[in-house]
């Protein structure tokens, strides 16, 4: 039997194989010396799965990310599966169902290495999450028709979906900053109203944790305005599908944010939150941040390794003070110059460790 950690690495089409590799190698040089011990599990996903098995989540594949410790995704879809009976999008809805992935978490940091690149001036360290409820409302509910003159779709919430993913929330502000604030439209919408009677509910569990709330339309602004006031951000699945873009704009590009989608038990799931690219598949410019953060995060949330996270950020943070950056972010390194200036600062930063602990 094996202590390996167990990896299940989900590529995906177009950039996704590129960002994968260089987040696969950054996790190979920061395991050294850190007695992290894993093993990946390569598995079709997306449209490589669509032109292997004809179907974008195989059983082999769900099989494979069921019985992992953690799932790493890159980015599925593109235009080579458009009229595909099952596009590959499907598949991602489909994984989240079969591991009960209900909450998305997304972080937005901006720190003093990356103030300049933020379209917005930030003169406070910017450090929030967005917990996203990612299974239900608006997206799946039932009734959903259309017709040549009408069309509805169907917002709905239970009081167990709202408390589960409102108690991922809590957890998380206790272990941070002790903040959380629900955004909703409880002025108009009733199931606004229904979360927020659930929240205050969930709240009460954490007596620690100062909770308040948002109209969406002004904490839209506020991310704008004044960022740093964030600590956790709680919201239904639509307001945090528009919230979570807007977040990560600021930072200066899309191709910086990781994610992590996860249940109350089973692995969870880390991804860029990009989609492939395929304009720049095979040019070698792909913005590989948002997959090796991605990496940190697994390896801080599923393996309590935050101390191979910090390193990987710290990493992250030197390449941007060196200006060694893609083309998305204002300069003209490929995706390698920026792995490899990543993975230098790592292995560096390791051997600096190692000799001043030798005894």
């Amino acid at each position: 039997m094996t202590n390996k950690k167990q990896i299940a690495v989900l590529a995906g089409d177009y950039i996704g194989p590129e960002i994968m590799s260089a987040g696969l190698k950054v996790l190979e040089a920061v395991s050294k010396n850190n007695q992290f011990d894993y093993e990946i599990n390569a598995v079709p996903f997306g449209g490589a799965a669509i032109d292997e098995t004809g179907n974008p989540l195989p059983d082999s594949t769900l099989e494979a990310c069921k019985n992992s410790d953690a799932v790493l995704l890159a980015a599925v879809g593109g235009p080579k599966w458009d009229h595909a009976v099952k596009r590959p999008e499907q598949g991602l809805l489909e994984i989240r169902k079969e591991l009960n992935l209900f909450a998305n978490i997304r972080p937005t940091v901006i720190s003093s290495a990356t103030q300049e690149y933020s379209p917005i001036k930030i003169t406070d360290p910017v450090d929030f999450v967005i917990v996203r409820e990612l299974t239900s409302g608006i997206y799946f509910e039932q009734p959903r028709e259309k017709t040549s003159t009408m069309a509805i779709d169907t917002m709905r919430y239970t009081s167990e979906e709202i408390e589960r993913v409102a108690t991922v929330a809590f957890e998380m502000a206790s272990h941070r900053r002790n903040h959380v604030t629900l955004v909703d439209k409880a002025n108009v919408l009733a199931t606004s109203t229904f979360w927020r009677e659930i929240t205050e509910g969930v709240a009460k569990n954490y007596p620690n944790v100062k909770y308040d709330t948002s109209y969406v339309d002004a904490a839209s602004m506020k991310i704008i305005s004044s960022p740093a006031q964030f600590d956790v951000i709680l919201t239904e699945n639509l307001f945090g599908d528009i919230l979570s873009d807007e977040a990560a704009q600021i930072t200066g590009s899309l191709g910086t944010i990781p994610s992590m989608s996860k249940g109350k038990t089973g692995p969870a799931l880390y991804e860029p939150i990009h989609g492939s690219a395929p304009d720049i598949a095979g040019k070698g410019i792909a913005d590989p941040i948002s997959m090796i953060k991605s990496v940190a995060m697994m390896l801080e949330n599923s393996f309590d390794r935050e101390d191979m996270a910090m390193q990987i950020n710290q990493a992250v943070d030197e390449t941007y003070k060196k200006g060694i950056l893609t083309p998305d972010l204002g300069d003209s390194s490929s995706t390698d110059e920026v792995t490899n200036s990543i993975v230098k600062f790592i292995q560096e930063s390791s051997e600096d460790y190692v000799t001043n602990n030798v005894r």
